[in-house]
């Protein structure tokens, strides 16, 4: 959830190899999506330092890509991310 440790990462692993993806959702989906009751337990005290709820995310800068769960289907993100792998050459066109 931390802008620096994905800055590691990406220093770690290069920027030609590097895709950073932020899957864009709000908060009060990813608690209303929530069929394990995590974000629940996490507003009740009983789990610590969720990201959201105990512990910040931090946004990122600069993604390569950005998948808005809300506005996009699973399937329209899987082929937005598939279309950025076939840029990139990891997979072949």
């Amino acid at each position: 959830p931390y802008r620096a440790a994905r800055g590691e990462a990406r220093n770690l692993v290069g920027d030609d190899f590097f895709i950073e993806v932020f899957v864009d959702t709000p908060l009060e989906i990813c608690e209303q999506r929530d069929t394990k009751g995590i974000y629940a337990k996490a507003r009740r005290g009983e789990i610590k330092n969720l990201t959201g709820i105990g512990d910040p995310y931090e946004l990122p800068q600069k993604p390569e890509i950005i998948l808005e769960t809300v506005s996009s289907t699973p399937e329209e993100n899987a082929a937005r991310v598939l279309d950025l792998l076939k840029k990139r050459g990891f997979v072949p066109k």
